[in-house]
């Protein structure tokens, strides 16, 4: 069958083409909670209000008196009268004092416009008259939500018995109708308020609703609005509405709803009331204290110069510079970070230093050549590790990890552990030892080294080949390392062969397995992709033509080029083993760019439209840059015609949007996604996916791809992003390289411009 036909299938609805991108300028607002730091005199316990001065001055009322925001200081006000709660004290627009025969802790709302100030309880509003707090006559069967007052000073009241505005012959009621008659405003509307426009607002359990030139506009889940258990709206400048909930907050920019949940970005998630300052900062009050979430003007290279800076003084581990995450000795506390030797340690540091390669290629910035070639020199110490000692595999095998050997032995117990795991995988191996002593006795280095990690480790070394290494000296390292890895599995059978002569359990690469042992069938696609792309590279590197010939021998006595057609167990979005995508997306970048074989690269251009279509929802830009950096403005011809494989439109934007959208606190805080109205369970597929037995929790937005990376934590790319609530606890500090190869790889590339 010749290669060609291997395009020859019938061809999918190819979607709109994205045409050649803009570089995406550098500037943009920044989120950033500011409650996990402390600041000087800002109160912690319980806040009931909020209030801002005719000045802008913030301030927050808790336990019966106010501190208010001066400078950088909180500085407390002393209360009326600090052993009671039979009064409440609020300063009128002329700066002196009226009080409330009212407890204190019956005050649902300040509010202040010009000279106009009102004080909101459950059962009466109340306005400042001539020094004096006068009642408003509300009728005492309603209960009152939220108070807001209009531009031309019109107070309105969102209340159980529907929404009202002031008039002088008392209060008028306000209906809304849908497009189809419905009153959404006819009860029970829980907050109300007007944004920088002018325009009406008001929540409902049924969603929110907005009056605008045209009448009014309302927004339920399908519309993307995630909550409906409102307790509040504020608004600011430039259009900021925020919706204060009993599950966290949501904000909308004018164009959607962004939403905020868990305690990386609120002390509390009942929102009790919401304030926008004028720089467009929202306050909250919570019952865990105060919260803000700033927006600031950063640049992405300030953010990626920021997680660098983490990366060095937190997690970076041994003199060699390993890089993973770091385990805190107290919650939220960096300085307490522990990094611990990670199962992958030779991926996750090939996949920062790739982004320093890029980094360099696309700047020349010194720092980034040296960060990559400590990640080099830490990645080629995987292969010296290993040599010398009792337990030496063949020349060429690098380990996974290492670890000091004064710490902890960690072969105690391994074995057992092992042999039980043997009982659940019939591949599983049970080496003794596990964690082999090098030759010099100062490490322990871990075996049974997976084809994640050779992944990583192909996926480097040619970027740094290719960018960094400046010198030949330099060079003939890079060679050396790539042909002794290389050798080793040609010299075996490709397979990668470890301490007690047997392969590894994921390192099985030959004919024999993928293409006839049915328990390798699984990987028979990502394998021989793997491979493939290890021959291109080792030829790149060496100039050594055995390794193309071995590429040809796989692709025309094996059947390899087939094959990687169908590089994972998957039946649609959201399904298969995300390892797998992340370890194809690495492949398919090299092997495109280096190989020479055309023949070859035909049908690996088609396969990586396949996969990439089925990561398109996931909002990666990893893998919408990897794989518009290589098929941007390219087609494929088969029997039906020529297709473009240009990613669809959206890819840039969804990249940028990822980028923006990921928080500086890399701490691993719990988020929760399932309740949310914009989200519906991921479809379950209804054949028979080994990865997507029995995994429910899963879903996506209405759009049809995941939730943003705000409400999300994960390490690493290869985490499923359709997952809908996260655990941890902000004891674990995740590394910045999921942003900053992105990152670099689009300055490279040029879909990001240069700072």
């Amino acid at each position: 069958m010749r290669l060609g036909l291997l395009v020859s299938l019938v061809p999918v609805l190819f979607r709109l083409q994205a045409a050649p991108p803009v570089p995406t300028p550098q500037a943009f607002f920044q989120e950033i909670p500011l409650h996990h730091s402390p600041s000087n005199g800002r109160p912690n316990g319980p806040i009931q209000l909020l209030d801002r001065s005719s000045e802008g001055i913030v301030r927050a009322f808790s336990t019966g008196h106010w501190s208010r925001l001066a400078g950088s200081n909180w500085v407390a006000e002393p209360a009326l009268d600090p052993h009671s709660s039979g009064e409440f004290s609020v300063a009128g627009p002329d700066g002196s004092r009226a009080s409330l025969p009212l407890p204190w802790d019956r005050i649902l709302q300040v509010l202040r416009l010009g000279p106009s100030v009102h004080v909101i309880t459950s059962a009466d509003p109340y306005s400042w008259v001539d020094g004096r707090l006068v009642s408003l006559g509300w009728p005492s069967r309603f209960e009152i939500r939220q108070g807001a007052i209009s531009p031309n000073g019109t107070l309105f009241l969102a209340s159980n018995a529907g929404l009202f505005e002031r008039i002088p012959s008392g209060w008028h009621s306000i209906d809304a109708f849908d497009s189809v008659g419905r009153s959404w405003a006819a009860t029970n509307v829980l907050g109300v308020a007007f944004d920088s426009s002018d325009r009406l607002w008001f929540a409902t359990k049924a969603g929110v609703a907005c009056r605008t030139s045209s009448g009014w506009r309302f927004f339920e889940g399908r519309d993307g609005l995630p909550w409906n258990d409102f307790t509040g709206i504020a608004t600011g400048p430039g259009g900021n509405v925020w919706f204060g909930t009993r599950l966290g907050a949501i904000w909308w920019d004018g164009t959607e709803f962004h939403y905020r949940q868990g305690p990386l970005w609120l002390p509390h998630d009942h929102v009790v009331q919401t304030l926008v300052d004028d720089s467009g900062s929202a306050w909250f009050a919570t019952p865990g204290g105060l919260g803000r979430i700033e927006r600031r003007s950063l640049t992405l290279q300030a953010k990626a110069e920021f997680y660098e800076g983490e990366i060095a003084r937190h997690i970076k581990r041994t003199p060699y510079g390993y890089v993973a995450e770091a385990p805190l000795g107290q919650a939220g506390d960096r300085s307490t970070a522990t990094p611990q030797d990670s199962d992958n340690d030779g991926l996750w540091t090939a996949m920062y230093g790739a982004g320093e390669c890029f980094d360099y290629a696309a700047t020349g910035k010194v720092g980034a050549r040296e960060r990559a070639h400590q990640a080099f020199e830490a990645l080629r110490f995987l292969q010296i590790v290993t040599q010398g000692g009792d337990h030496a595999p063949p020349l060429g095998f690098v380990a996974r990890t290492i670890r000091p050997i004064d710490w902890p032995d960690p072969n105690s117990g391994r074995l057992e552990d092992d042999l039980l795991e043997q009982k659940r995988d019939a591949l599983w191996k049970a080496p003794d030892p596990r964690w082999p002593k090098s030759a010099d006795g100062r490490w322990y280095w871990k075996s049974d080294t997976s084809s994640d990690e050779l992944d990583g480790h192909y996926f480097f070394y040619p970027l740094y080949y290719d960018f960094c290494a400046d010198t030949e000296t330099e060079k003939a390292r890079v060679r050396q390392v790539v042909r002794d890895l290389t050798d080793h599995l040609l010299t075996h059978d490709f397979q990668l062969i470890d301490h007690d002569g047997k392969p590894t359990r994921w390192g099985v690469y030959r004919p024999r397995d993928l293409n006839e042992n049915p328990l390798w069938w699984a990987e028979r696609g990502l394998n021989s992709l793997s491979m493939l792309t290890y021959l291109a590279v080792a030829s790149h590197i060496t100039g050594d033509p055995k390794y193309a010939a071995a590429s040809r021998l796989l692709i025309d006595q094996h059947g390899y080029a087939q094959n990687l057609m169908y590089p994972k167990v998957q039946q649609g979005p959201g399904s298969g083993n995300h390892s797998d995508d992340e370890m194809a997306f690495m492949c398919y970048y090299n092997l495109l760019r280096l190989s020479k074989d055309e023949s070859l690269k035909a049908a690996v251009r088609y396969s990586f439209f396949q996969s990439w279509s089925l990561e398109q929802p996931e909002r990666n830009p990893f893998f919408h840059f990897a794989y518009a950096g290589i098929n941007l403005g390219q087609s494929v011809t088969n029997g039906w015609g020529t297709y473009p494989l240009s990613p669809w439109d959206g890819w840039l934007e969804d990249s940028v949007a990822t980028l923006r959208g990921f928080p500086l606190d890399r701490l691993n805080w719990p988020h929760r996604n399932s309740h949310r109205l914009d989200v519906q369970p991921l479809r379950r597929q209804k054949s028979r996916d080994l990865y997507d037995a029995g995994r429910g929790g899963r879903g996506q937005r209405i759009d049809g791809r995941v939730v943003a990376v705000e409400n999300r934590h994960f390490e690493h790319w290869n985490t499923d992003p359709w997952e809908l609530d996260y655990g941890g606890s902000g004891n674990v500090l995740g590394s910045g390289t999921v942003f900053l190869l992105p990152y670099y790889m689009g300055l490279f590339h040029g879909f990001i411009a240069k700072p």
